[in-house]
């Protein structure tokens, strides 16, 4: 290890490294090439895209959407950009090459113009009643309530059309036959009225949309536009793009940090919870790392720039954030598949209302194919459809607010159903580094001396037990003073001079090949080593001036987090480690596991994963290093430490907890629990609101206007249920 203790090291999966992949570009990236749709609204789109735009691109399989950002990739290169773009064209959506800012603007721009068709299909309605009810000039008011007809079936007309071409009714063909059947009937207030409500419900499920959208949006502005670089000529501000790896920084108090770096000099409370979820500022001295978007406290900081703009870790999280609203959950394909099916049955169901009677029984034409137009509108699965996917990025929003990065529905509705979850120890259950826990003094040193002795000889080694004795010894007031002539001892120890006298430092294996050695010595060395704990040992030429006992130390939170996993309802703790069994089980006592499973190798810990899930049915894996990727991938959930776990770990993983705080697994399981209740709230409370109005279509009670406006009421209800998830608070809806 450097100047000393090469023989000690921490266990085999403690290795980390805390780079993360470089950011793929938008357009084309590495995952296929994104489209900007104009008019992507909702599942229903989806299926007209998918007819149109599938048989182009080698099938619908090669086709990915992400609804509330309105973007289509495609994931194959069979057919041209300009080919897709004119097959969105024949769906009467407009397609354009992504672009996330030009995508935003055109989509406020979309709003705007929503907004005000909306507001004057209104207007004219109000005018039509006026007209038609209140002044009795039927010629005027049906004119005004056409415009209202024509301005609230603007963005709805195209669709149900290309519906119609494709045989394939959806909620906008719905709409149109409805209102198109009222006016045959003569009732043009009511079509005008059923036109506006329509729209209504369209431009406020939109903002309820871009409501979730700019919560998932507000991830990628937390860096500032611009960072303070130091040169030769001063202090420079240029963009964080621009900044060079290794360039130096300046942030001063209060300022957002627009970079991940190191600090150079200056201390701080660093604010880290964009990032991470931490509540409390963190302290941060020279050589601690700090994240782009986190909050300088009250001191000025000079920071080293160590990942180019698009690698930092809020580009990263901000990324897997974006691709991970494009995984639909289960809950979201069962709400698709369902209305796929239920809209063309509901649509037979109306024609048979509407010719049965009159056929049949001899029944008035005009009064059934009245009500076959409520039981159309009424049964539009708008509500069901729309309140899906906005509860699931409301609950995705939340959880990256609160340092979990899920990276997709599917994977936050797994939680609410663990029976069994599995840890890693390194760096999972401890904290992947070893702290000094025993020092014991012998042949009249004092603990002082020892830890004087120890640091000289260490004051220039960067191994981490190294590291963990000179903090240790800074902790107790020794400041480390280097040694003169050290000499090291590879996979031995080191040597050399302090105050005038000859010391060496080494392990116990060290020790027993240079001779000397007491039985007292050795049995407090091998009772030590059999706790699991690495020593060290310090001399003389004349005799042992003591050992340092360390140990990789449990994180503080560990043993409370899993006591909360348990009150959450998750039946089976177990660890899974490469380490030493008395180590593991060690570690195992101390935070109360179920079952400890030691000296484990990758393949190891994959049969161990298997057999749990097969045993146990859902099981979560929890890792930081590459030798947990395989267990994590084959695990029901896999679970990476985000701010110390390795590259490969976190993108095998589902969910990343983004500041290795144990404690948010089981606040992730109730807020999991919680989705789980909305979602179950949404469609039980839509399918009950379109069961009462088609009893009340079937008796002849509902009227248009009053089905459109239950149907808009159920969706503004569950759409706004949805939005509570917004808030992550603990506890259960």
């Amino acid at each position: 290890m450097g100047a000393g203790c090469c023989g000690h090291h921490c266990h085999d999966d403690q290795d980390k490294d805390h780079h993360h992949e470089a950011e793929a570009k938008p357009v084309p990236t590495g995952r296929g090439v994104a489209f900007k749709v104009t008019g992507l609204d909702c599942a229903e789109e989806i299926a007209l895209l998918k007819a149109e735009v599938g048989p182009l691109v080698g099938g619908a399989d090669n086709l990915a959407f992400d609804v509330l950002n309105g973007k289509m990739i495609v994931l194959s290169e069979a057919a041209t950009s300009e080919a897709v773009i004119q097959a969105v064209a024949r769906t009467g959506m407009t397609a354009r090459p992504w672009s996330a800012t030009a995508s935003t603007s055109d989509e406020d721009g979309r709003r705007r113009r929503q907004a005000l068709l909306t507001a004057a299909s209104g207007v004219m309605t109000g005018i039509g009643f006026v007209l038609d009810t209140l002044i009795q000039k039927p010629v005027p008011a049906h004119a005004v309530e056409a415009v209202a007809v024509v301005i609230g079936l603007w963005f709805v007309l195209p669709k149900a059309l290309m519906s119609i071409r494709r045989l394939r009714p959806d909620m906008n063909l719905l709409m149109t036959v409805a209102v198109v059947g009222a006016i045959a009937l003569g009732d043009w207030l009511e079509a005008a009225s059923v036109s506006f409500l329509f729209a209504l419900s369209l431009a406020l499920e939109n903002w309820s949309a871009g409501r979730a959208r700019r919560a998932i949006a507000a991830l990628m502005d937390l860096a500032p536009p611009t960072a303070r670089v130091k040169s030769a000529a001063g202090e420079v501000e240029m963009a964080p793009e621009q900044v060079a790896v290794g360039a130096v920084f300046v942030v001063r108090p209060g300022e957002r940090i627009p970079l991940d770096g190191r600090i150079l000099s200056g201390e701080s409370s660093v604010n880290q919870a964009p990032i991470t979820g931490e509540s409390v500022p963190v302290f941060k001295a020279p050589g601690a790392e700090v994240f782009a978007g986190t909050v300088n406290g009250d001191g000025a900081l000079d920071i080293e720039n160590t990942k180019p703009a698009q690698d930092t870790t809020l580009a990263h999280v901000a990324r897997m954030v974006e691709e991970a609203q494009s995984r639909r959950s289960a809950t979201e394909r069962w709400v698709d598949r369902f209305a796929a099916i239920y809209t063309p049955i509901v649509m037979g169901i109306a024609l048979v209302i509407m010719a049965g009677p009159p056929l049949l029984l001899g029944a008035e034409w005009g009064e059934w194919i009245y009500r076959s137009l409520v039981l159309l509108v009424i049964a539009c699965p708008c509500a069901l459809v729309i309140s899906t996917p906005v509860t699931v990025v409301a609950s995705m929003a939340a959880a990256a607010r609160n340092g979990v990065l899920v990276k997709g529905g599917e994977h936050l509705e797994t939680p609410a159903r663990l029976k069994v979850i599995a840890f890693d120890k390194t760096g999972t259950i401890t904290e992947g580094r070893p702290s000094v826990e025993t020092v014991v003094a012998l042949n009249g040193h004092s603990e002082e001396d020892l830890l004087a002795r120890a640091a000289a000889l260490e004051a220039r080694s960067t191994h981490p037990i190294a590291q963990a004795i000179i903090a240790y010894a800074l902790s107790k007031g020794v400041s480390p003073v280097p040694a003169e002539g050290v000499q090291s001892l590879p996979g031995k120890g080191a040597t050399g001079t302090f105050n005038g006298r000859s010391y060496w430092l080494g392990s116990h294996r060290y020790l027993e090949e240079r001779g000397g050695e007491t039985p007292e010595v050795h049995a407090l060395a091998e009772r030590l080593e059999a706790g699991g704990q690495s020593v060290v040992v310090i001399g003389s030429d004349d005799h042992v001036c003591g050992l340092i006992a360390l140990s990789d130390a449990v994180r503080p939170e560990a043993a409370a987090a899993l006591s909360g996993l348990r009150r959450a309802g998750v039946e089976k703790l177990v660890m899974l480690t490469g380490d030493n069994r008395a180590t593991a089980e060690r570690i195992a006592a101390l935070v109360g596991l179920d079952e400890v499973r030691a000296e484990l190798l990758p393949e190891d810990k994959l049969a161990a994963i298997g057999e749990l899930v097969d045993r146990h049915g859902t099981v979560a894996m929890v890792g930081d290093g590459v030798n947990d990727a395989p267990a994590m991938a084959k695990a029901s959930l896999g679970i990476a430490m985000g701010a110390a776990g390795t590259d490969t770990a976190i993108e095998t993983a589902d969910l990343a907890l983004m500041s290795d705080d144990l404690g948010k697994l089981a606040w992730l399981v109730d807020h999991s629990r919680r989705m789980h209740a909305v979602l179950r709230q949404n469609i039980i409370f839509a399918l009950g609101v379109k069961a009462v109005f088609t009893v009340l279509a079937f008796a002849g009670i509902a009227t248009l206007w009053g089905a459109i406006a239950a149907d808009m009421g159920a969706s503004l209800l569950v759409v706004f249920n949805g939005l509570r998830m917004l808030g992550g608070r603990e506890g259960r809806a």
